[in-house]
């Protein structure tokens, strides 16, 4: 995931000391979702989450980013962020923020998704993602967006059964080389169309996308 057109304000704010949670054992087999806990992001144990998100994050990113990236958005749009745990540790987290679009609709935007490996294909990425779009539509967003590499079909499948629609197609996106799709989830009628496209949650299906 790029961050196209974002610039993170420079931030004299310290980094965190804290450790971050330790990783959590491999199942020997698919956890029930229920056993599942997800919450929504809590700026006031940021010295334990920040790191932990990170390194989950980290883990299966394509492009490094810096810890200002991530304070960027959770300063701003803390309350967009959901995070998945189990038996006390991170496995999952979604990070997003909302905004008017060049002075248009009120866009939201998914800048992260990750889930730990062992835990992918029992639905928390799909859990994740409509937690927050369910947050953004409280806040009255007009539609979603996102970019997801081409080659990452999982993450495609996923978000294709949530409403996303495929806007365009941008080449050489990412600091790899690799080309990305934009998605859009049309949540109210979009100027220019004649009807408005809807979003559905199935939470269920072939999961899942590690990160976008």
């Amino acid at each position: 995931m790029t961050i196209s057109g974002d610039s993170p304000p420079s931030s004299s704010l310290p980094s965190s000391t804290s450790q971050p949670q330790p990783d959590p054992p491999s199942p020997t087999k698919k956890i029930p979702i229920e056993e599942i806990t997800f919450s929504r992001y809590r700026s006031s144990e940021e010295p334990v989450l920040l790191p932990a998100i990170r390194s989950l994050i980290s883990a299966d990113l394509s492009e490094p980013y810096s810890i200002y990236v991530y304070r960027y958005f959770l300063y701003q749009w803390g309350d967009l962020c959901f995070l998945a745990s189990h038996n006390g540790a991170l496995i999952g987290v979604i990070i997003a923020k909302l905004e008017p679009h060049r002075g248009g609709p009120l866009r939201g935007y998914i800048a992260m998704l990750a889930v730990r490996s062992q835990y992918r294909g029992i639905g928390i990425a799909t859990v994740l993602v409509s937690k927050a779009i369910d947050a953004m539509i409280e806040r009255g967003a007009d539609e979603v967006a996102l970019e997801t590499e081409v080659t990452n079909t999982p993450a495609m499948k996923l978000y294709e059964r949530l409403g996303f629609l495929r806007s365009k197609r941008l080449y050489r996106y990412y600091l790899s080389g690799n080309s990305a799709y934009r998605l859009i989830l049309y949540l109210k009628e979009p100027q220019g169309h004649g009807h408005a496209h809807g979003h559905e949650y199935s939470g269920k299906g072939s999961e899942e996308a590690g990160l976008r």
